[in-house]
C-alpha cells in the first residue's frame, strides 16, 4: 500500500475534525478519531519540519550543501 501524500494526510486530518465538531459521533467512535488525528498531526507536523530543513539549506556550487544564513 503506498504512503499517503502531505496532502491526503491533511483532508483526512480535517475530515476528522468536522466530524468531532459536529458532536453527533458515538464516544468510542470519537476517541478512535480523536487518536488517528493526533497521530496524522504529528506526522505532518514531522513532515513540515523535514521540509523546513531542506529550505534551509542552499546548494554550493560544488555540489554541497551549508546552512542558511540571511545577510544582516
Amino acid at each position: 500500500m503506498a504512503e499517503k501524500t502531505f496532502e491526503e494526510n491533511l483532508a483526512t486530518l480535517e475530515q476528522i475534525v468536522a466530524q468531532l465538531e459536529k458532536g453527533d459521533v458515538p464516544l468510542e467512535e470519537a476517541l478512535k478519531q480523536f487518536e488517528v488525528g493526533v497521530k496524522l498531526s504529528q506526522e505532518l507536523q514531522q513532515t513540515l519540519q523535514t521540509a523546513e530543513q531542506s529550505l534551509a539549506k542552499i546548494v554550493n556550487a560544488d555540489g554541497t550543501t551549508s546552512d542558511f544564513e540571511p545577510e544582516g
